[in-house]
């Protein structure tokens, strides 16, 4: 994940980090797999070293582990990146802003350090990137990508789009017998920008703790996203639409970008 100020890696995710590990990571996981599996695989060959940009927790990072490919994860969240260690204990995690990361700091397959253009695919998933606020933050990470990858490599991106829920806003919660998170949404068309409030609650040495926090997205258009892939070195992308082509129901609509 991301955040504004590129000097200190993004924190507020740290806080919500367990949320995400129980609920979040493994549901999108099992989402995000059935287009990987009709989309990117056939692509890569066997044993792939791919960069999982804005991980999370790790779920993904260790399924693909699991499929014999070599994972490194990238996130912005020291507590996400816990989560990551454990469940993917194989993979190597690094901490670090999607915006900022200096792509000769990943090193190159079979090395501690090495040089860029050493990855055969990026995943960032998730709507990780919603979180890139402005286009030129959102070109900053695209050059980055295109950096650690080799020639011929992909970039496999999602984000969130509006639709006529988004207008509306929505609430929902996730009650346990020792947790709860009450997450509140709003969308300012004019600024294109979605706000999540989250309240969460969590019983600790006999305690409840209350945590509350604000998150936020920006959607950017397809058109201004396929603008700045073409800037950056991307020339073959193909767009797929989430519910139309793969059948997706969840709450947001979003749409899939195979870059190349």
């Amino acid at each position: 994940m991301v955040h504004e100020n590129r000097e200190q890696p993004y924190s507020d995710y740290d806080r919500f980090a367990w949320f995400y590990n129980r609920y979040w990571g493994p549901d999108f996981c099992r989402t995000v797999f059935e287009v990987y599996e009709s989309t990117l695989f056939p692509e890569l060959p066997g044993g792939a070293r791919i960069l999982d940009l804005c991980c999370g927790t790790g779920q993904i990072a260790a399924r693909l582990q699991g499929m014999g490919y070599d994972v490194t994860g990238l996130d912005g969240s020291a507590e996400m990146l816990e989560y990551a260690r454990v469940n993917s204990s194989r993979s190597k995690f690094v901490h670090a802003d999607a915006r900022s990361f200096d792509p000769f700091s990943l090193g190159s397959k079979g090395s501690v350090t090495g040089g860029p253009s050493s990855f055969d695919a990026v995943l960032s998933p998730f709507d990780s990137l919603n979180h890139i606020m402005s286009v030129e933050e959102l070109r900053e990470v695209f050059l980055r990508v295109r950096a650690v990858l080799r020639p011929g490599g992909l970039f496999l991106f999602d984000l969130n789009i509006e639709d006529d829920e988004e207008l509306r806003g929505s609430s929902f919660d996730i009650v346990g017998v020792d947790h709860a998170c009450i997450i509140r949404s709003s969308y300012d068309q004019l600024k294109r920008l979605k706000r999540y409030d989250l309240t969460m609650f969590r019983l600790e040495d006999g305690h409840y703790q209350r945590t509350d926090l604000a998150l936020y997205q920006r959607y950017h258009t397809t058109e201004t996203v396929l603008g700045v892939l073409g800037e950056t070195g991307f020339d073959r992308v193909r767009i797929y639409d989430a519910r139309a082509d793969f059948g997706e129901a969840r709450r947001d609509c979003r749409i899939y970008y195979l870059a190349g």
